[in-house]
């Protein structure tokens, strides 16, 4: 028995080993460090927005070297032993002299953002190598309606009892998507391939997680479908339907036939093809030429203020420029770190000023529909190539906030030469969206060409969870999750 407790002890506490974790914090105020670097194992992690970041300890050994840097101050070195002992890594606000700083009087913040845009085609262009690396992305999602109506108006097809399942579905569904608002996390860790001069690519998905409630929308998308099957459950299965809202139709065919055939030939919507188009999207979002960054490409509409210089982890310094709205055109606020070298943007944190919305639709009279985007901010990290040529993206951080209205009639018109079985709503939904995504480039290598070729790009599905487990992701990189994400439990039901 005394053995069988001491394997016991062994087993916990192999487990408990799987992943290091630590924080970095101010030495001086104790205050978190947000997206500090954590240098391990040629793998580029990176801390969470609580200072949090983790480790896997597979390949790693007590005395394997952890290099912690952060814009501003010293860089210092943890190993897993260290760690384990105390996980609080303290860093010091970096002090120089005033003969490191160049002598001669620095450039004001309008040269230095012509500089920035004359640089940029340099600065970030694409390499020309076959490459790999590995990325984690995490996105969180959240739908919270302050108002959902669904009320049935017309019913030629619908029995008494028809009626009175269908409107006991209705109530629970509405009252629970009101009081009962959800999120969704999800988690990827994926190797991705590319030979940039043949413009192809690949993607191989290592681990995705999906943690959320299933009995919860995390979308307007998520609730119009839940709709939709609702609206299905209590049509006559036998017959063929067409949908129609406010003065807009549609040939889309609905039915619960088993035997329904769609005429329309859809190349089958994928998860590995979703995450393709969600991962070429964050690219795209997170690029610094585009053109959504007016405070870099549109200098007549923002004021620039050159904040000082601040040292780097590899010694070099950058211009902090600070910049906010010159016209009533111009929508963000923030802070842009820039190499004094090349005037590559090492860093540049952004968000809307306060009353700005960043895009929107008011059709509210005329279809019953608005929208406006009025969350926007993020954070993007760039890091040099190794030999310095050029720069790539190492992280993002991008949330949006988007308010909805919707009142819309919605129809379901029987297909037949004969008197027409119709079914009609009145939905109405007001409401707000909320995602965030995250992007982690992880490490990156070149490969050679057959190397590329020989690399594979399965399907995939994602795991389901209704609980965070760290044991799921302990053996590999990542970002450390919130503690928002590690309480979230889904609801069990009755």
């Amino acid at each position: 028995m005394k053995h069988f407790y001491v394997l016991i002890a062994c087993l916990i506490g192999l487990c408990a080993q799987a992943q290091i974790t630590g924080k970095i914090v101010d030495a001086n105020t104790g205050d978190p460090i947000p997206y500090a670097n954590i240098q391990c194992d040629n793998q580029g992690l990176i801390s969470n927005e609580e200072g949090y970041f983790r480790i896997a300890e597979a390949g790693t050994t007590d005395d394997t070297p952890i290099l912690i840097s952060y814009i501003g101050y010293a860089a210092t070195q943890a190993t897993p032993a260290s760690l384990r002992s105390e996980m609080t890594v303290k860093l010091i606000p970096a002090t120089f002299e005033l003969d490191e700083v160049t002598a001669r009087t620095p450039p004001t913040p309008e040269v230095i953002m012509a500089t920035v845009r004359k640089n940029l085609k340099d600065n970030y262009k694409a390499g020309e190598n076959p490459f790999q690396t590995k990325i984690f992305m995490r996105e969180t999602s959240a739908f919270t309606p302050k108002k959902l109506l669904i009320e049935l108006e017309k019913s030629t097809g619908f029995t008494k009892n028809n009626l009175k399942a269908f409107n006991a579905d209705l109530a629970k569904f509405t009252s629970r998507a009101v009081s009962n608002p959800s999120k969704q996390y999800t988690d990827v860790l994926f190797n991705y391939y590319g030979v940039p001069k043949k413009a192809t690519y690949k993607m191989a998905v290592a681990k995705a997680t999906k943690l959320h409630d299933k009995n919860k929308s995390t979308s307007i998308e998520d609730m119009q479908d839940n709709a939709m099957d609702l609206f299905l459950k209590h049509l006559d299965t036998t017959k063929y339907y067409r949908i129609k809202s406010g003065w807009f139709g549609t040939h889309d065919t609905v039915t619960l036939r088993k035997d329904f055939v769609s005429n329309k030939k859809q190349k089958p919507r994928t998860e590995l093809t979703s995450l393709k188009n969600n991962f070429y999207g964050v690219l795209n979002e997170n690029s610094v030429f585009s053109k959504d960054f007016e405070f870099i490409h549109e200098p007549k509409d923002y004021s620039y203020k050159n904040e000082g210089s601040v040292l780097l982890p590899d010694g070099n310094f950058a211009y902090v420029v600070s910049f906010s709205p010159n016209r009533s055109r111009a929508i963000y606020t923030g802070k842009m770190y820039i190499s004094e070298n090349d005037f590559a943007i090492i860093r540049a944190d952004y968000k809307l000023v306060d009353g700005k919305k960043a895009g929107g639709l008011n059709m509210k009279l005329l279809l019953g529909v608005k929208f406006s985007e009025n969350l926007k901010s993020g954070t993007m990290i760039f890091n040099q190539r190794p030999g310095g040529d050029g720069y790539y993206l190492q992280y993002a951080s991008a949330e949006t906030g988007q308010y909805f209205y919707l009142n819309r009639p919605l129809k379901f018109i029987e297909i037949t030469k004969e008197e027409k079985d119709v079914v009609a709503f009145d939905l109405k939904i007001e409401g707000n969206m909320y995602s965030k995504t995250e992007y982690l480039n992880l490490e990156r290598s070149e490969v050679s060409e057959s190397e590329f070729d020989a690399a594979k790009e399965p399907e995939f599905k994602y795991q389901a969870i209704s609980q965070y487990d760290p044991k799921l992701w302990a053996d590999v990189g990542g970002i450390e999750p919130l503690q928002e994400m590690k309480r979230f439990k889904a609801e069990e039901t009755p």
